[in-house]
C-alpha cells in the first residue's frame, strides 16, 4: 500500500520548494508516476514519467550506456544511477528518480533474488543510490519500492 501521508508531505514540499521531478521506472512500471499524479496540483512539480522496462528503452530513452547493462546487468546500482541521471538531464528537472529490480514472482537468481530493487535519486548535488531487498509478492514489492522513493524524496527535501 502506498503511504498516502508521506505522499501528501512530499507533494506539498515539492510545491513549497518549487522543485520539479521526473521518473524513470522499470520494475515499478509507472506506479511512482501514478502515485505522484494522484495528488491535485501535481502538474506544479511532476514533469514526466518513463516506463523503461526493456534494456533497449533504457538505452534509447535515458542514455544508459549499453556497456553498463552488459557489465553489471539491468538490475544494478550502476544502471539505476544512470537511469536517474538520464531522466533528470533529459527532462531538465530538479530531481530524477529511477527504479530497477526484480518484482517477482519469477526472474530472480541466487545473485539477484526476487525483491531486489535499486533506487536512485539524482539532483544537481549528486546521485544517491540505495539497494533494497523486499520480500513481498509482486504488487507489494512494487508498492514498497514506490514508498522507498518517496522516503528518498523526503530525505532530500528536508535537507
Amino acid at each position: 500500500m502506498i503511504d498516502e501521508k508521506l505522499l501528501d508531505v512530499v507533494s506539498a514540499e515539492l510545491k513549497k520548494q518549487n522543485l520539479t521531478v521526473a521518473t524513470a521506472e522499470s520494475c515499478t512500471g509507472g506506479l511512482i508516476a501514478n502515485s505522484l499524479t494522484n495528488i491535485p496540483g501535481s502538474s506544479e512539480y511532476f514533469e514526466r514519467g518513463i516506463v523503461s522496462y526493456s534494456n533497449k528503452s533504457k538505452i534509447d530513452l535515458l542514455d544508459v550506456p549499453e556497456k553498463l547493462i552488459k557489465e553489471h546487468g539491468a538490475v544494478s546500482e550502476q544502471v539505476a544511477k544512470a537511469m536517474a541521471e538520464g531522466i533528470r538531464k533529459k527532462s531538465k528537472v530538479d530531481i530524477g528518480a529511477a527504479t530497477t529490480g526484480i518484482a517477482g514472482p519469477t526472474g530472480g537468481t541466487e545473485e539477484k533474488p526476487v525483491g531486489l530493487v535499486y533506487i536512485a535519486v539524482s539532483t544537481s548535488k549528486g546521485t544517491n543510490v540505495r539497494k533494497y531487498q523486499f520480500t513481498g509478492n509482486r504488487l507489494q514489492n512494487k508498492e514498497r519500492a514506490c514508498n522507498a522513493v518517496l522516503w528518498m524524496f523526503f530525505d532530500y527535501l528536508k535537507k
